[in-house]
């Protein structure tokens, strides 16, 4: 398996996005000391003939969690900072566009929709509330409560306009009407915290949730007293979880065992591979939409990563 490494020392990798616009650029939100203390780092990467490559690095006096690029344009993004706020950065300036700081805690996950006509930002944070913003990243347009523990991932839905997902340390996913201001469902998803979750891609009813207690479970929100499939392997937390925009079949995790796995989710033998080329927890996974089957991810080995895994790239399964 080709992969290609960019190496960024002292910075301990919490998440990585593809650009929706061009082909080889990424976005990675790290942290110092393991996100633990310090600042962070919010670095833009293209990849070249020759590996990956910095475009463009900002600092920050705090540690930087999540990232998230603009659906509308190409040269803005959004990260999510562990002093509660939400930075709005520009490629082409050195200080935010835009501050936001409204939430009590630590922002943990942000997202901007990628449906047609909706062009909002949500976050989630450890006060247990998820945010609705406009793309200026101004005051917020409003703000849910229900979960009983922090928020550690909020995501647009790909197909329904204004609905977005959340998954808390109270084990539950929630769906959300954003217009309405309401939380449409509710999942007792997990007996353990609930650190992600993520749309399918192919079907507006599926989604699925990654846990402190190493499953990755896939559910049909019109029927969520019990998941469609469990699907186990990791040795500790699932802490990302994402469908692939190629394959409807395909859902990819990232754990604190140090490894990538993908999993056929509409296999009773779900595990089709497992990537096992860090040295640390594993905190950021993405699929790269214009480069069919390519992966992204970070970790607290300061390495980001690009590779096809085997199972995708026609060389075969390697569970």
């Amino acid at each position: 398996m080709e992969t290609k490494v960019f190496r960024c020392p002292a910075r301990h990798g919490y998440a990585v996005e593809a650009s929706p616009f061009f082909p080889g650029r990424l976005a990675c939100a790290a942290s110092q000391h393991y996100g633990i203390a310090g600042g962070g780092s919010l670095l833009v990467l293209d990849d070249t003939p020759t590996g990956p490559g910095l475009a463009r690095r900002w600092e920050w006096s705090d540690g930087l969690f999540d990232v998230s690029w603009s659906e509308a344009n190409e040269n803005v993004l959004v990260a999510a900072g562990g002093d509660g706020s939400l930075q709005l950065w520009d490629l082409h300036r050195d200080a935010p566009l835009r501050l936001a700081k409204e939430h009590a805690r630590e922002v943990y996950a942000v997202d901007w929709s990628q449906t047609r006509g909706h062009d909002a930002i949500v976050s989630g944070s450890w006060d247990r509330t998820a945010k609705v913003w406009d793309p200026t990243l101004g005051q917020s347009l409003s703000t849910f409560t229900g979960h009983q523990g922090v928020i550690y991932s909020t995501i647009w839905s790909p197909h329904i306009s204004a609905c977005f997902a959340s998954s808390s340390g109270d084990g539950t996913l929630r769906v959300w009407d954003a217009k309405a201001g309401a939380c449409r469902l509710a999942v007792p998803a997990h007996d353990a915290e609930v650190l992600t979750c993520d749309w399918c891609k192919y079907d507006q009813n599926v989604a699925a949730t990654g846990s402190v207690d190493g499953s990755v479970r896939v559910w049909d929100l019109r029927n969520p007293r019990r998941p469609l499939h469990r699907m186990t392997g990791h040795d500790y937390a699932v802490r990302r979880v994402k469908f692939s925009p190629f394959s409807g079949n395909m859902v990819a995790s990232c754990s604190y065992d140090f490894t990538v796995r993908f999993w056929d989710w509409k296999r009773e033998s779900a595990l089709v591979d497992t990537v096992a080329h860090h040295s640390e927890f594993v905190c950021g996974l993405d699929f790269n939409l214009h480069v069919p089957n390519q992966v992204l991810d970070c970790s607290w080995d300061e390495t980001v990563k690009i590779y096809t895994p085997p199972c995708l790239s026609g060389a075969g399964p390697r569970p």
